[in-house]
């Protein structure tokens, strides 16, 4: 062969790639097999570790027994001495008894061959008195037998240690415990989580994990990235109440059975808590509103009721609002609004700030979803946006996702999104409602629904593609 380096042909390059991969398969094959030779190893030298504790183990037990045999053995010895004592001296009274007895007899016959009468009286009658005196003194004496003093109703039973010592055995970790999620409940701060467990017997204790939920589709590389789990350890019985939760916020729960040998996670859990309760605050409702005892229902009222007015109070004129009873500052929250028969209104959210002497939506403060007669729109800074929404449009749900700056329409009835604000929160909020006629009813403190969920809520809010805010509708004035 000559020296010269000619250019590869194809095949030649596939022979030289197929070469290099399969170098490339020789070595990740050497990697394995080392890995199971350390693994062999491994299994070795835990085998001998297990094997010397087996030892140790059951020599424990053996001494414990041997421990025992000697202190029922002693128990045994110090019972019979005991019992053949009261017996030596039921013995001793019965031969007392007895001589006494064989004595009078004696004397008692001599009497009876007395030939003397006098004497046969005297002495007979001395007798008499001393065997009845005997007779009396042995029915105390001479005690009933018992037959217990036999000892023969002692038992030796080792019957359930003997089951116990048959069914020895070495220890697995439990089986994953089962999250039951149709047994867990919520508040707006708390859950509390139910679970099941067919190894119930070989726990110890359980390991309650949580964290926020982001979207994260692979639970195992959530559970091995996210550093902000929460634990609870140590816990005994099959539920646990985790308090201090956000408001409306997806978590996800594991739950870990542990004893001597291991533990195990059970499958991971969604939960989520329900959105702040609220009511109408009264402090806050235009004098011409009429609001239930409840404080959950709003109704026009134009007979002018004797109220002061207050600055909380709202005072627009020909708008009656109130507000509800809290101010939000984070979290997720969702209630909804039951509509009636009401066709002109107002329902939104605004700082403490916004002016109390104007509609909701006409300042830089407030954010409304409204209807004006036949005409649906959302309104900011003094600005509207026509919206479409059915006519039939009865209960609105609202979506306030501080945290994600976002307040997002819904038309509750039939999972229909209307309409997200885009806000950068610089305040608490409180959730506003004005009406021009009829009444509306809130609903509040309810779970976020799972209509409100989409793709790109996983990392945030639902931001629809929404046209510039038109101009003013002078109809709705």
């Amino acid at each position: 062969l000559s020296g010269h380096s000619a250019p590869l042909s194809k095949s030649d390059q596939t022979l030289e790639n197929n070469l290099t991969n399969l170098v490339k398969r020789n070595s990740e094959l050497e990697n394995q097999m080392a890995k199971l030779i350390q693994i062999c190893q491994q299994v070795e030298v835990n085998t001998a570790m297990h094997e010397a504790k087996l030892v140790e183990e059951c020599d424990e037990l053996v001494e414990i027994i041997r421990q025992r045999k000697q202190v029922i053995a002693v128990k045994i010895k110090e019972s019979k001495v005991m019992k053949l004592r009261k017996l030596a001296q039921q013995i001793a009274n019965c031969r007392q008894c007895l001589e006494r007895s064989s004595a009078l007899i004696t004397q008692a016959e001599h009497s009876l061959k007395e030939n003397d009468h006098a004497r046969f009286l005297q002495t007979a009658r001395n007798v008499a008195e001393r065997v009845a005196m005997a007779t009396a003194s042995s029915q105390v004496l001479i005690p009933d037998v018992n037959l217990n003093d036999a000892f023969d109703t002692f038992a030796l039973d080792f019957s359930r240690e003997k089951k116990i010592l048959e069914g020895l055995d070495y220890l697995t970790a439990p089986n994953p415990p089962s999250i039951r999620e149709e047994l867990c409940t919520a508040s707006h701060d708390t859950i509390t989580v139910h679970w099941s467990s067919e190894d119930e017997f070989s726990v110890i204790s359980y390991e309650l994990q949580y964290t926020i939920y982001t979207g994260q589709a692979n639970f195992i590389s959530l559970y091995n990235s996210v550093d902000s789990w929460m634990i609870v350890p140590n816990i005994k019985q099959n539920h646990y109440t985790v308090h201090g939760l956000q408001s409306g916020t997806r978590y996800v729960f594991f739950v870990k059975a542990i004893n001597q040998a291991g533990s195990r996670n059970s499958d991971p859990a969604r939960l989520k808590t329900n959105s702040q309760p609220f009511k109408l605050d009264p402090k806050t409702a235009h004098k011409k509103l009429r609001l239930s005892n409840d404080c959950l229902t709003m109704e026009k009222d134009e007979s002018s009721l004797k109220k002061s007015h207050t600055p909380e109070r709202f005072s627009s004129t020909g708008a009656y609002g109130a507000a509800g009873n809290v101010f939000i500052d984070s979290g997720c929250h969702y209630w909804e609004v039951l509509l009636g028969a009401s066709t002109w209104y107002a329902v939104g959210v605004a700082y403490k700030s916004a002016p109390k002497n104007e509609w909701n939506g006409k300042n830089s403060s407030s954010w409304v979803f409204s209807r004006c007669n036949n005409n649906f729109m959302v309104r900011h800074n003094g600005k509207e946006m026509l919206v479409e929404a059915s006519l039939q449009l009865r209960r609105l749900g609202v979506l306030l996702d501080y945290d994600n700056n976002a307040l997002s329409f819904y038309d509750a009835m039939n999972s229909q999104h209307l309409h997200t604000f885009d806000i950068s929160f610089l305040l608490p909020v409180v959730p506003t409602f004005m009406i021009w006629n009829k009444s509306v009813m809130i609903l509040s403190g309810l779970p976020v629904p799972d209509f409100v969920d989409c793709p790109e809520q996983q990392e945030g809010v639902c931001r629809p593609q929404e046209s510039p805010y038109g101009s003013s509708m002078k109809g709705c004035h």
